[in-house]
């Protein structure tokens, strides 16, 4: 008999993609939301699993449901929950059913603050390339996957991102601590998600309790250059648990292009930037782990492009190139600049960013930004008044983000038509054009704002 499964707020990026994959190993999969958005909305129609109606509806809820899977977007107070929970319906939040669907494979996950969707993409595509069969939840999109989760009854290994954010609104530990991984990579400790975390203190608390979630005899492969990573490493880790440290690998940057020697070996890589390389080198060191040898990694790693919206190229008219990245935290936004300053360092710079997160957009958090765009020719600063008071946080000003920055001639708006105006405005002929955002500047079309600026 089909086992049947009801998403509540199965519109989420994560939910939709993991109602897919349950439809696609024979499962009965319902669901609902209060509205679902594009891509969700097309591809949960596509597969025929869409709410006729938008709306919760507590009658779809009975005893015959096998689970009932609780997605973030959903309030405690929610009827179909409430009704799961009289009628006493198993209630999983998205990673514990995760966790429930692969607690009989080898399970590898790939957390820290930044870097952690592109580690995970470039493990996948390294076993995709050599044709391991393996489960997987990835937090974007990558090229060659259907889906960002596949989950299957014949694979022994399943991949995950390990995200620190919560599991749901009734499950208020970190999605990382439910996974309890055989293999753990940490890629770096950077403060972030301050309203669940308040203090950094607490912050770091998380990846240490995470470090005790892996397994007996399991494996922490960890960045050593990170201060705090590495304290935690000595004070938290079992006897019982071989950890590994990676480092940036040696390279040198001919013609535009990165490459990196290893082993007496030249490989021409398609992404770039230390943080990439960094990303690069934890994949390595879990590819090896799983029997992987170097000069099938690194040859599997030339054909690698990245993950959507992790320096994604839009456009590229040769003199001057569009790229979209997903940085919003202050670590992920300085290191991300550095990486397209120093792979085009005769063209001119133009890095935009949009203040979008909770954190970001706290006045408290704001200072963390100081420096984080020194390096660009040209530094712009983009956020929406409206999203502040969406978020119930106290109102900034635009002068109060440019005193956090630190940057004499740094632009900031808080009016998107501005903003796009000032990006159109620029007349080298050499330029780089770097958008940031976790979000969409409030609704602008990044992909025709891409071709328009080449």
């Amino acid at each position: 008999m089909r086992k049947r499964v009801h998403f509540i707020a199965i519109g989420g990026a994560a939910m939709h993609n993991l109602a897919i994959a349950l439809h696609k190993k024979g499962y009965l999969v319902t669901g609902s939301d209060d509205e679902i958005f594009e891509p969700s909305r097309g591809r949960l129609k596509h597969h025929g699993i869409l709410p006729e109606q938008f709306g919760w509806f507590p009658d779809k809820i009975n005893k015959e449901i096998d689970a009932v899977i609780l997605g973030m977007h959903a309030r405690i107070d929610n009827p179909e929950l409430i009704k799961a929970k009289e009628l006493g319906v198993t209630i999983y939040s998205y990673p514990e059913f995760l966790y429930e669907q692969t607690k009989n494979k080898k399970r590898i996950v790939i957390g820290g603050s930044h870097g952690k969707t592109t580690t995970t993409a470039m493990v996948m595509h390294v076993l995709k390339d050599l044709q391991y069969n393996f489960d997987y939840m990835v937090g974007s999109q990558i090229d060659g996957f259907d889906t960002m989760v596949k989950l299957s009854d014949n694979a022994d290994i399943a991949v995950f991102e390990g995200d620190e954010y919560l599991s749901s609104p009734i499950d208020k530990r970190p999605k990382f601590h439910l996974y309890n991984p055989h293999i753990a990579l940490i890629t770096g400790i950077a403060w972030d998600h301050i309203n669940v975390f308040p203090t950094f203190e607490i912050y770091k608390r998380q990846f240490e309790e995470f470090i005790k979630k892996i397994e007996d005899d399991g494996i922490l492969i960890w960045y050593k250059n990170d201060d705090n990573l590495k304290k935690m490493v000595l004070n938290s880790t079992r006897n019982d648990i071989s950890d590994i440290p990676y480092d940036t690998p040696e390279y040198i940057i001919e013609n535009g292009v990165t490459i990196v020697d290893i082993e007496g070996e030249r490989y021409q890589l398609k992404i770039f930037g230390e943080h990439n390389l960094q990303n690069m080198e934890g994949a390595a060191q879990i590819c090896f782990s799983l029997g992987i040898n170097s000069g099938e990694f690194y040859r599997s790693m030339q054909r690698f492009e990245g993950a959507a919206r992790r320096l994604q190229k839009l456009e590229d008219s040769g003199d001057r190139v569009v790229y979209y990245d997903f940085a919003h935290s202050p670590s992920k936004l300085k290191a991300t600049v550095e990486a397209v300053k120093n792979q085009y360092k005769d063209h001119r710079v133009v890095a935009c960013m949009e203040l979008h997160t909770f954190s970001s957009l706290n006045h408290e958090f704001l200072n963390q930004y100081n420096k984080t765009m020194n390096v660009a020719d040209d530094a712009v600063v983009f956020f929406n008044p409206e999203t502040v008071k969406h978020k119930k946080l106290k109102n900034i000003s635009t002068e109060d983000v440019f005193n956090a920055f630190g940057r004499k001639d740094l632009q900031v708006f808080s009016d998107r038509n501005m903003m796009v105006e000032k990006l159109k405005s620029e007349k080298n002929k050499k330029c780089v054009f770097l958008l940031m955002s976790s979000g969409n500047f409030s609704g602008v079309d990044i992909k025709e704002l891409a071709k328009t600026l080449v």
